[in-house]
């Protein structure tokens, strides 16, 4: 009896060593993972962000004469534009919070036709030969009033208001302000143009809602840095995005969401903006991805539009559906949920949308408004949502109907917050 605890002691002793091995090559394995995902995001992060290339592109030709801007001289001479943390999601299109005289700002620089597969990382990339080809040596202003008129009509249809920005146009190519417009400064700005977001920020200058432009250099541009890029005032990371359940996504938006009144603040800015770019100075606008990552706010809780990539003018998404053959409505898709209607019997896309801007943000903002809603509020604000979901892309119903549903909506938050310390 006296032995047996000793022997129990000699069997413990001998399984130490294989305990220590499954120990050790759990630290191997911890670290292999650790550093296969560290080189991973090196990988990721030197094929994502080229800042350093995009500042080399836009110097070299700076001071070959072929750009302009007004923000030539802080980026490639006194150095006070600077490149800080790079928010790319595709090698082409670089953005960067920045700092330019000591404020935060968003860099943004498309660099898509610079990169090829067999150039040197340290060769300074030809891009003026296909980018900055117009307008060519020679054009008269009047010449270039009229290139920039017919380019604007392409994109945003003959607009009565066109004059008006093809005048504001010229004055922002004149960065030296002498009443001229150089050669430099008109290949600058009609680069500019060609850029969607750009054109698009340009276009809705005079609303609230979207990022001011503070200057550019060639076609790179910069912009107020908004502070919220989401409307939960924080996103989900990418990596944790596939890992998480929908259920971990809702509670993290939930735990660090504005108060329901902000919100609703939020929720009205964002239903202006629907308002604001249908059937706009400029036209009609299309959000053609819905998505909380699009979406924002500043620190007063004002709505601010975060990516205007993802939005489309009308005339371009006529432009692609023109003649286009389909078998059904996904064949008519212009990015990932500008969805038009298919004739089945002609088998051509149609221009009515399936569904509307309107019915893609009431679909953002279920969530977001329900959550914590006032009790006497919350049955009338989701009756109000589920038949603004509802809402179709049809001609017919696109103007009085939409009109309504938006301004019952606006109508039934702004009651609720108005005269308080939120409004």
């Amino acid at each position: 009896m006296r032995g047996y605890p000793v022997g129990r002691g000699c069997c413990q002793e001998g399984r130490l060593p294989g305990i220590k091995v499954k120990y050790l090559l759990v630290v191997w394995l911890g670290i292999f993972v650790g550093s296969w995902v560290a080189y991973m995001h090196y990988s990721s992060y030197s094929e994502l962000c080229r800042g350093h290339v995009c500042r080399m592109i836009i110097c070299d030709q700076y001071k070959k004469g072929i750009i302009s801007g007004s923000t030539c001289k802080d980026l490639c001479e006194e150095r006070s534009l600077l490149f800080q943390h790079c928010l790319s999601s595709s090698p082409s299109q670089q953005v960067y919070r920045g700092l330019w005289r000591d404020r935060e700002v968003i860099i943004k620089c498309g660099i898509g036709e610079a990169l090829r597969a067999d150039s040197r990382p340290d060769s300074v990339p030809r891009r003026d030969v296909v980018l900055f080809d117009k307008p060519t040596r020679g054009t008269s202003m009047d010449e270039f009033k009229e290139m920039l008129l017919n380019f604007l009509k392409s994109k945003l249809g003959d607009q009565p208001s066109l004059p008006a920005l093809v005048s504001r146009t010229i004055t922002m190519a004149d960065v030296n302000h002498d009443g001229k417009v150089s050669l430099a400064e008109a290949k600058s700005i009609w680069a500019l143009l060609q850029l969607n977001e750009f054109l698009l920020m340009f276009s809705l200058h005079e609303k609230e809602h979207t990022a001011k432009l503070l200057g550019h250099c060639g076609d790179l541009y910069v912009t107020e840095k908004i502070p919220h890029t989401s409307l939960y005032g924080v996103d989900v990371p990418p990596f944790l995005q596939s890992l998480l359940p929908s259920i971990g996504h809702q509670l993290i938006h939930q735990w660090f969401a504005p108060a329901w009144p902000r919100r609703a603040k939020i929720a009205i800015g964002l239903l202006e903006f629907v308002e604001e770019i249908f059937h706009g100075t400029y036209g009609s606008f299309y959000i053609c991805e819905s998505s909380l990552r699009n979406v924002g706010y500043n620190d007063k809780y004002d709505f601010k539009m975060v990516n205007l990539r993802k939005v489309a003018t009308e005339m371009t998404i006529r432009g692609f559906l023109k003649g286009r053959h389909c078998e059904q409505n996904g064949d008519c898709t212009y990015g990932r949920d500008c969805t038009a209607t298919c004739d089945k019997l002609l088998k051509q896309c149609k221009s009515d949308m399936v569904q509307p801007n309107l019915a893609k943000v009431c679909g953002l903002l279920q969530d977001y408004l329900l959550y914590g809603a006032p009790l006497e509020l919350k049955e009338e604000l989701q009756k109000q949502l589920r038949t603004c979901m509802t809402l179709s892309g049809l001609a017919s119903q696109m103007e009085v109907h939409h009109s309504l549903v938006l301004n019952n909506l606006k109508t039934l938050l702004w009651k609720k917050i108005s005269n308080t310390k939120y409004s």
